[in-house]
Formats: C-alpha cells, structure tokens, sequence
C-alpha cells in the first residue's frame, strides 16, 4: 500500500528525515489515500524504497503508532487504525453510543458471576460487605478493534444477565427491559498508563495510554444500580464535553 505514496525528502532540510516521512504519511491518511485498515510495507522494504536507514523508518512509524494513526498487529503488520469513537458525555452505554454511530459493536464476556462484594464496593452500592453482587468483566469491540476493558458491579437481584445477552445487547438496554429506570450517574474520568494484562486484552504495549471512566448509576429511587470502572485505548476513544455558560 504504501508504494503508491510519493514521499519526497528533503534531506538538506533541518527537519529530520524521520519526521519528514511520518508527516507525509499522516498527510495520506488525512487525505484518505491510506484508508483504514491499510498495510503499510514492511521497514526493511520502505527503507529500501526511500533510500533511508530502517532506524529512521522505525522511528517514523513509532511517532505516528503514538499519534494513534497507525498500529502494529502481530502477523499482521503496521496499519492504519480505524477513526477514533467519539462519545458524549451522557447516561447512554457504550454499546449505545457505538451502535448510534453506525460502527457495530462486538463484545467478549470474560467474566460473569456473583461473588462477595468487598467493603469498597460495597459501600458504593449501599449494600453490606460479604453480600453477594453480580461482577461482569467484558472487552468491547468497535469495527473489529478491542476498545476497552469494562469492569461492571450489580446488585443480584437486579436483572437476569447472561455471556449471550451480554454479546448481543448492552448492559443498560439489559437493564431498561428489566425494568431499572436509571435516571442519573456520577462520573470520573482520567488517564494512566495500561498494565501489562491490560495491554495483552487491548492490543496495546505495555504503558500506553489509556482513559479511565469511573461511574455510579442510580435509578428514581436514589438507588445504585451499577458501579463501573472502565479503560479505553487512547488512540481509539476519547470523550466529548459540551460546556454551557451559566
């Protein structure tokens, strides 16, 4: 794919030689000449063909896997990742807001069963430490990508969940047809660095960037229905606020 790139360098120039192919290869993917899900050639190759080292190529390649527009895929190769998922703020699931923009969403249920609830969640969910609550653990998938790594905490008698509904349904659309009207959520949102399990889960490398959501979400009652504390691949997913003046 990448041979049908004209990438000029300048080489009297002081920008560096790395720089100048990163940028012209993100230029193609802006333009859409390197649509998503395009396979750049191997370093060996690309050096060759632009007459540069492949310390210089892999460099170029590094800036733009950290700039979240390429990715390498083990036997797969470097390609360009699929547009990031743009997400509002508001009290909609992922599976929700992944579905409305038209990108279907997959999903692989690691974990699901009830166990002893310890004294933290307990106290989020209002209810007493040792109680028994459903844990769901899931990776969520977008275009065909890993996503994020959702952590998910239920009062049991809440709603009948299964691993097959959960891959065909999101959770809050779960819980609206059993009947939970979830009416607000209170929500922290920050950043860190993914673990090396986390990074093995997302296709990531161990230390890259992830977005962490943290959120409780209680129904008319005043009751909390579902405690999350979710990570999302940085170079995939970010987060859109609209602020208003008051």
């Amino acid at each position: 794919m990448t041979a049908r790139l004209a990438i000029e360098l300048d080489r009297s120039s002081p920008v560096p030689l790395y720089y100048q192919v990163a940028e012209q290869i993100s230029e193609a993917i802006r333009r859409g000449d390197l649509p998503p899900g395009s396979r750049l050639d191997n370093e060996i190759l690309l050096a060759d063909r632009l007459g540069v080292s492949r310390p210089t190529v892999r460099q170029a390649i590094r800036y733009l896997v950290d700039k979240g527009q390429l990715v390498r895929k083990r036997g797969v190769g470097t390609q360009v990742v699929h547009g990031q998922v743009r997400r509002s703020v508001e009290l909609t699931s992922l599976y929700d807001d992944l579905r409305r923009a038209g990108q279907e969403p997959a999903t692989k249920v690691l974990l699901l069963r009830s166990v002893p609830v310890n004294e933290e969640i307990a106290g989020i969910l209002g209810v007493a430490p040792g109680t028994e609550v459903t844990h769901l653990e899931r990776i969520r998938y977008a275009a065909g990508e890993p996503l994020a790594l959702l952590h998910n905490w239920l009062p049991v008698p809440l709603a009948s969940l299964s691993a097959e509904s959960l891959q065909q349904r999101g959770l809050y659309e779960l819980l609206r047809s059993a009947g939970v009207r979830m009416r607000v959520a209170n929500q922290r949102m920050g950043a860190r660095a993914a673990s090396a399990a986390e990074a093995r889960l997302l296709g990531e490398r161990r230390g890259a960037p992830l977005l962490t959501m943290v959120r409780t979400t209680y129904d008319d009652q005043g009751r909390a229905v579902e405690h999350g504390s979710h990570v999302y691949r940085a170079s995939h997913y970010f987060l859109e606020v609209t602020l208003i003046e008051r």
